[in-house]
């Protein structure tokens, strides 16, 4: 790149236009809570298939629960997409994380030899802890200004009464109305 070429703006508007448009995206969702759920579901269901090759020795990890770990792994997967689509399930994706995530311990070659459980764990407590921001507001709202009081105190309000002793229970001898 010649450093005397002038740069123009547009060339690099379309890389912060993405950047910006993404990131308004993903603030208002539980974003590193799904992704940490689909990570977590990707060595779950791959590890119990993958066979690993030494020269001619192949070294299958293969095991009797293949389907139950392929089951855990795509619902971990769907469950991390469903949170960035839908984030009114936030509650309920992040229990069924967090338990199959630990469902996946016995069954899938220790939860993907630890990786897959510790990724969905984290991503479903995260969509636990998540809550939609609240909108800022254009102008921040005014306090009530009450200053009837001798250097800006506040007085009594219009509700309370100006002495403790005349409440409607010391009116009225003691009692009250129900009594």
């Amino acid at each position: 790149m010649n450093p005397q070429a002038p740069v123009r703006a547009a060339d690099d508007a379309w890389l912060t236009a993405v950047y910006h448009r993404f990131h308004a995206w993903s603030g208002g969702r539980p974003f590193w809570a799904g992704l940490f759920t689909l990570i977590g579901g990707i060595p779950i269901a791959y590890f119990p298939y993958a066979d690993l090759r030494l020269g001619n020795v192949t070294i299958a990890m293969a095991t009797t629960a293949g389907a139950g770990s392929l089951i855990i792994g795509v619902l971990l997967i769907t469950l991390g997409l469903a949170l960035w689509f839908q984030q009114g399930i936030r509650v309920f994706a992040g229990v069924a994380s967090i338990l199959l995530a630990l469902v996946s311990l016995p069954v899938s070659n220790l939860g993907g030899f630890f990786l897959g459980f510790l990724f969905a764990l984290v991503g479903g407590a995260l969509a636990l802890s998540w809550s939609p921001g609240k909108p800022q507001d254009a102008a921040p709202a005014k306090a009530e200004e009450v200053a009837d009081g001798p250097l800006g105190v506040p007085g009594p309000r219009e509700t309370e009464t100006a002495y403790a002793t005349e409440t409607t229970a010391h009116a009225d001898g003691g009692r009250n109305s129900a009594g």
